[in-house]
């Protein structure tokens, strides 16, 4: 049977929406229906009942999940049992978005991989949306995040909490000029958001926006500017004087958290990389004692 078509029964169970379990996928909604037709017909059967905006499990679909979900999860496992490198005994996953690992992730690579001998690690860069599908499939051990899941199957422990502080790249700038002279707003998670709205409101549009604090700061190095940039990403070049705090501007914080499956069975790896992380933390989050 094609695992993919299991998968995305799966998806379909979840969100009760073809439309939903699509966007989820990666796929269209004509994808999706495609392949769930493909599966019924397999197996003689209907899985689901179409009503307009309620789209519920059969008897039959009903009786399908627990071993869907064996299946998938038996399999996907099985890809990764068996691709371990020379060596290695064990295989553990990490995934960050783009923002975490330029913010946080990256100091602390290094000590994960050297205090696990034996344990090959796949660390990645995934949507948040796309790890917290993973989790539910068991295919990624761990995923840190700005914005934690709020899924019954998925345990959360905070990390740490991340200053982020206003930056420039002129000699001169001031409350005002902060915003309006080539201001890049960086996209640091729901909470950031709706911060920068309050203490933002009313200045001029952004002169560039991104979803990755380091194409801004790149930008301010190479172009000029000013954006909200973790102290410690920045650090080296606000020692040097290259970038300067900005007085006057308010700075803020995230907290970090990290996200794995209740039933994980590599539990002893999950304690070993949250301690480390939480030992990183004072380095990453530095500013906050100021």
């Amino acid at each position: 049977m094609d695992i993919d078509l299991l998968k995305t029964f799966m998806e379909v169970a979840n969100t009760r929406h073809f439309g939903r379990a699509a966007e989820n996928l990666y796929l269209t909604q004509s994808a999706v229906s495609f392949r769930i037709r493909q599966l019924e017909q397999t197996l003689g059967v209907n899985l689901f009942l179409r009503q307009r905006n309620n789209i519920q499990l059969t008897a039959a679909g009903e009786r399908l999940l627990p071993h869907a979900k064996l299946i998938v999860t038996g399999v996907q496992r099985a890809k990764i049992d068996v691709a371990l490198a020379e060596g290695m005994n064990k295989q553990v996953s990490l995934a960050g978005t783009p923002n975490i690992w330029d913010a946080f992730l990256q100091f602390g690579i290094t000590n994960i991989v050297s205090a696990m001998p034996g344990v090959s690690l796949v660390a990645e860069v995934k949507a948040q949306q796309e790890s917290t599908r993973l989790l539910l499939e068991r295919t990624l051990d761990m995923a840190v995040l700005f914005d934690p899941p709020k899924v019954d199957e998925l345990k959360v422990e905070r990390i740490c909490e991340l200053a982020i502080i206003p930056i420039t790249s002129f000699d001169e700038c001031d409350t005002v000029s902060f915003y309006e002279n080539q201001y890049v707003y960086v996209d640091w998670g729901t909470a950031f958001s709706l911060w920068h709205a309050e203490v933002a409101a009313g200045k001029t549009l952004p002169y560039v926006r991104t979803s990755t604090g380091r194409i801004a700061l790149d930008l301010l190095l190479q172009c000029g500017g000013s954006a909200f940039i973790p102290e410690a990403l920045a650090k080296s070049y606000l020692q040097s004087d290259v970038l300067k705090r900005v007085d006057g501007i308010p700075e803020t914080s995230r907290d970090i958290y990290i996200a794995y499956h209740k039933d994980n069975e590599q539990k002893e790896f999950i304690e070993t990389v949250v301690g480390l992380l939480r030992a990183l933390s004072p380095k990453a989050a530095k500013s906050l004692k100021a």
